[in-house]
């Protein structure tokens, strides 16, 4: 296999550790829309509605979810017909989880000025480039909107918001590039470790810190533990790392395995290629194999964007962790350690490990040839 890339110390490939912004920046995502506190998600809505229920017992047949779409706007066409303002929000909330972003969009540009959480929609969707063409700059100015507004029913998307704003300063899109005002901002969204603030800044807060010059490892260990406490996935999986590797905090195996086998049960694929190395390190090679099959065949396509959506794990982690899983089974096959020896599967999965993340592979093709693995 060929070797690509810079080659980087065996401790320095792990997220905790490894300087991100060297090179590049992280490759942030936006916060999905706040729960709201006036029961007006839809989710909510629907199990409050009788008649869906009642619907849904009647017709177990049709217990799709294309027919569950279908009901759902045929109600909200009826609420909004008898007035119900609510209802317009709903729908274009509708749209937006079902990716009919066009439709979203026209829905939310509708009731913007009515209501606060359409004005949040649109900003992230013409931030990203959701159903029209990328727009840094709108998005921003709704961003701001949400910060600056002194209506209560604006509160619970303020946090959001402030991290979305840090995001834009941080990536230099629609504002001027700045890690100080994305760092206050995030602070600010991250409200002390507070559950009802944005959980996203915090962990952000995490990586941000374990990646900037100089690091500040004692900062990313408390947001992540911040993070993690209330419920986040991604700074569980990190917290995993520093205790592993004693980074803001004394060495713990212990913790670490519980941590990273918690956080890869919940779907952490960074979290779950690196218990395929300490599998494979501790010579439990039929484990190691089935775990890391597991990882390795999933759908870069498909399958990297859902569990992104559904973990809210940054792409890039889940890349790394398919990687070290599609390595780790290709040398498993390659020595017929745990399962029967296939050099030309093996080379398949080496490659595909190149192909997910070329600096890994690199790393660990290094390792290799030092007989380290």
């Amino acid at each position: 296999m060929e070797t690509v890339g810079s080659i980087l110390p065996t401790e320095d490939r792990i997220g905790v550790k490894e300087n991100t912004h060297c090179g590049k920046k992280m490759k942030l995502t936006c916060e999905k829309l706040p729960k709201n506190p006036f029961n007006t998600s839809l989710s909510q809505y629907a199990a409050k509605n009788q008649m869906l229920i009642q619907w849904l017992k009647e017709k177990t047949d049709h217990y799709s979810h294309a027919n569950l779409v279908d009901k759902a706007l045929q109600t909200l066409k009826e609420r909004i017909r008898r007035g119900d303002a609510m209802a317009y929000f709903l729908r274009g909330q509708l749209y937006f989880e079902e990716g009919w972003y066009e439709e979203a969009l026209e829905q939310f540009e509708e009731i913007k000025e009515k209501d606060h959480q359409a004005t949040y929609q649109l900003g992230v969707m013409y931030y990203d480039g959701l159903g029209t063409a990328t727009n840094a700059e709108k998005g921003v100015e709704y961003m701001k909107k949400i910060i600056d507004s002194p209506c209560p029913k604006a509160r619970h998307l303020q946090f959001a918001a402030a991290y979305n704003l840090g995001r834009a300063h941080y990536e230099g899109n629609g504002v001027h590039r700045s890690d100080e005002e994305a760092e206050r901002l995030w602070l600010f969204a991250a409200d002390n470790g507070n559950p009802k603030a944005s959980v996203k800044a915090q962990c952000i807060l995490g990586l941000y810190y374990s990646t900037k010059e100089p690091k500040e490892l004692e900062k990313a260990f408390y947001w992540h533990s911040e993070a993690c406490g209330n419920g986040n996935l991604e700074s569980q999986g990190a917290l995993g790392l520093m205790y592993f590797y004693g980074q803001g905090i004394p060495q713990n195996t212990e913790a670490a395995l519980h941590c990273l086998t918690e956080a890869a049960g919940r779907g952490n694929v960074y979290a779950q290629g690196h218990l395929v190395e300490y599998y494979y390190k501790m010579k439990f090679f039929t484990k190691c194999v089935a775990f890391s099959k597991r990882i390795a065949d999933y759908d870069e396509v498909h399958d990297i964007p859902m569990i992104a959506q559904v973990t809210d794990c940054l792409p890039e982690f889940i890349t790394r962790g398919m990687a070290m899983a599609s390595f780790y089974y290709a040398r498993c096959l390659q020595l017929g350690l745990g399962i029967t020896k296939d050099e030309a599967t093996a080379n398949h999965y080496y490659s595909q490990a190149c192909r997910l993340n070329p600096a890994l592979a690199n790393e660990l093709h290094t390792l290799l040839i030092h007989q380290k693995i």
